[in-house]
């Protein structure tokens, strides 16, 4: 019998034969008992690792026509048999549309596909720890290729090895496409059912379509599950964003300065490159070129209206679009995943970019747990999958789409739908699944911000405490710091990038020099955090704006400070949308949703008293005997926010005062579980 040698293991015939009859006689969807899915997790692996076929077959830039004459351009793979005939059958087939340009997902598919090279570079890396030397963050990254991320993001080849078509295209304004970029609008949305329904269509196809993909890939698939395309029967989505303002654009009302502006920078620089074989052929599409004139840099203007208008009666149209909640541009970054009917399983991070919209589009979309799932692993952007695959983790994350697949598209009954249905890395603890997010468990408690010193730390610039009861009056400053550079909320916003560094990403300590800390007594027994945080802050400035940060940290005996969740707001844009909030049993909101428009913004009156709401983005965690809760409280946050530059003038970067009020309180609200000892 003819073996092939993958990951150090010989798996033949037999063994993919002894896999399938493993996952059909276990196929009872009921929940898996351990995150890495038991037996049947093993089955899926095997499958996944031993391809039905071992060519792939590549259909470079074919055309595809929207409905107003705009043509994009893909890539088709298709499956090969081992006299390297193209597979005829019919087949299910996976569509991904890219803003990166399908010659990079095909630069990645084509490294991955060197004979052994993944295999020996998984090997590696499985081994490969830089935490001795303080970069364990660079070690997480270097995971993304054994646990399965970077297969997802390119053309994956093993995938159509194992019967499937996949589509890759460009979208419209990028890559080879025609037609000028969106960035998600009404537009660009139609053109992915368009892409759907004609490859539903082709011959090679039997009708049925997913859609696989990374951060913008992912944004797509759950726009287009939202426009209900007869042929789409299953979504996988990895990192996914939903209320686009939110999650990264302006968060808190403030610039993502840390992903936004290089990020637009890379995707329109790839889509000015052209088709040089084109070129060379007299092929050259001169409609694509006669677009990317119309609009070279699209977007960026927006991003130097930001940084140089001076006031906001000077905010020019187009900007004030961006904050108008009504305008198609906003409307078309604002997701609806309750208009979601097919099988969804949802990759996210608790440090992602998308983290504040991850864990809602799962509790949004109206499906049975099992038909939708959840897996949200310790990670930022730029490692998905990170760690996947190792002992007592969720099993590699091309194994999980390919099972997801095969489960919706070819009916086979593998038992993914009894697997999580929420697998969650608990911060603090390891990997769990449960039945739902937030875990039930966990109810809200309010904290109040005390003066009093905690004693747990000498480096901010006050230590005070978490108390359950109303602490002393007593007024606190807090000045702009540029400590945020070394930060987990830099680190998040910028994709995981100066993660690499662990004093920065694994240690609040240095921010903190920067901050106010309110530190809790050490819990008695373990206690879950798990759910949205509220900070409610009494404050008073000395300017008519300001810039609000607030995290919350899990606090070692050792006086080490870990981010768990954070959240940030502009002072004047505080103003809360209650229709779109929810709050606690006691009235206390757990997941303020601001307005975050000019036409609700309200200046403040320096001196005077106010009170707002920020909202930290829902986390899931384990606070072990010893340790404790802390709150850090910031006047600036750069460069995970910076706010428009009419803004920044009005705060005049002063510094800013929380009042310590009996009568109008500051507190924390935050979901615990377990019996902390307070």
């Amino acid at each position: 019998m003819k073996l092939r040698k993958l990951g150090g293991r010989a798996i033949g015939v037999l063994a993919l034969l002894t896999a399938a009859v493993t996952v059909g006689a276990l196929a009872t969807p009921v929940a898996a008992t351990a995150p890495d899915g038991g037996e049947l997790g093993v089955a899926w692996t095997a499958a996944q690792d031993a391809p039905l076929y071992p060519n792939v077959h590549i259909d470079w830039d074919v055309p595809i026509t929207m409905s107003d004459g705009t043509v994009l351009k893909a890539n088709v793979y298709r499956p090969m048999d081992a006299q390297g005939r193209i597979v005829d059958t019919p087949l299910p087939t996976i569509v991904n549309l890219t803003p990166y340009t399908k010659l990079v997902s095909n630069i990645v598919d084509s490294a991955l596909s060197i004979p052994v090279l993944p295999d020996i570079l998984t090997n590696f890396l499985a081994g490969f720890d830089l935490s001795s030397a303080g970069l364990g963050g660079l070690t997480e990254l270097t995971k993304v290729l054994p646990g399965g991320g970077a297969r997802l993001f390119a053309a994956d080849r093993k995938l159509v090895q194992s019967g499937y078509t996949q589509v890759v295209a460009d979208v419209r304004g990028t890559g080879f496409s025609e037609g000028v970029w969106q960035v998600f609008q009404e537009r660009e949305q139609l053109d992915s059912v368009e892409v759907i329904d004609w490859a539903s269509r082709q011959s090679w196809s039997d009708g049925k379509v997913g859609m696989s993909g990374i951060s913008y890939s992912a944004i797509n698939q759950v726009h287009a599950a939202e426009h209900h395309p007869d042929a789409l029967k299953a979504i996988f989505p990895v990192e996914p964003g939903s209320d686009l303002v939110r999650d990264v654009l302006a968060t808190g009302g403030a610039l993502g300065f840390g992903f936004i502006p290089p990020w637009l920078l890379g995707v329109n620089f790839l889509k000015l490159m052209p088709d040089l074989t084109a070129l060379f052929s007299g092929n050259f599409d001169w409609k694509w070129l006669a677009d990317r004139s119309q609009s070279p840099m699209t977007f960026f203007d927006y991003i130097i209206q930001a940084l140089t208008v001076q006031s906001v009666p000077e905010i020019p149209d187009n900007l004030k679009s961006l904050l108008e909640t009504n305008s198609s541009l906003r409307q078309g970054w604002l997701g609806h995943p309750d208009q979601v009917r097919v099988p969804t399983m949802i990759y996210g991070g608790w440090h992602d970019i998308f983290t504040y919209s991850e864990p809602r589009i799962y509790n949004a979309i109206p499906l049975p747990p099992g038909q939708k799932q959840l897996v949200m692993g310790d990670t930022y952007h730029a490692n998905p999958g990170s760690g996947f695959g190792a002992p007592g983790a969720p099993p590699r994350l091309d194994v999980l789409q390919r099972t997801w697949f095969d489960k919706w598209l070819k009916g086979i009954d593998n038992g993914i739908d009894g697997y999580g249905p929420v697998t969650l890395f608990q911060q603090g603890g390891s990997w769990t699944t449960a039945g739902e997010f937030p875990r039930p468990e966990a109810d809200y408690r309010r904290l109040y911000l005390s003066g009093a010193p905690s004693g747990t730390t000498n480096a901010s610039l006050h230590d005070g405490s978490l108390t359950t009861e109303p602490g002393a009056a007593q007024r606190l400053t807090v000045g702009p710091g540029l400590m945020s550079l070394c930060s987990r909320d830099s680190a998040q916003s910028t994709a995981g990038i100066t993660a690499i560094l662990d004093i920065c990403a694994k240690d609040a300590r240095p921010m903190e020099l920067n901050g106010l800390t309110f530190t809790s007594p050490p819990v008695a027994e373990p206690t879950i955090v798990s759910g949205p945080v509220s900070v409610h802050l009494n404050t008073v400035l000395d300017a008519t704006d300001g810039y609000w940060s607030a995290t919350l940290n899990d606090v070692g005996p050792d006086g080490s400070s870990k981010v768990l969740t954070s959240g940030q707001l502009t002072a004047s844009l505080r103003k809360v949308d209650d229709t779109r909030s929810s709050r606690s049993a006691n009235g206390d909101y757990t997941d303020p949703y601001p307005y975050l428009t000019l036409d609700t913004r309200e200046p403040l009156v320096p001196g005077q008293p106010t009170q707002l709401d920020l909202g930290l983005t829902a986390t899931d965690a384990v606070l072990q005997p010893g340790h404790r809760l802390r709150v850090d409280v910031f006047a600036f946050n750069f460069p995970r926010g910076l706010p428009l530059r009419p803004l920044l003038n009005e705060s005049q970067l002063l510094p800013q005062h929380i009042d310590i009020d009996p009568s109008a309180p500051s507190w924390v609200n935050v979901p615990l579980g377990g019996r902390p000892g307070w």
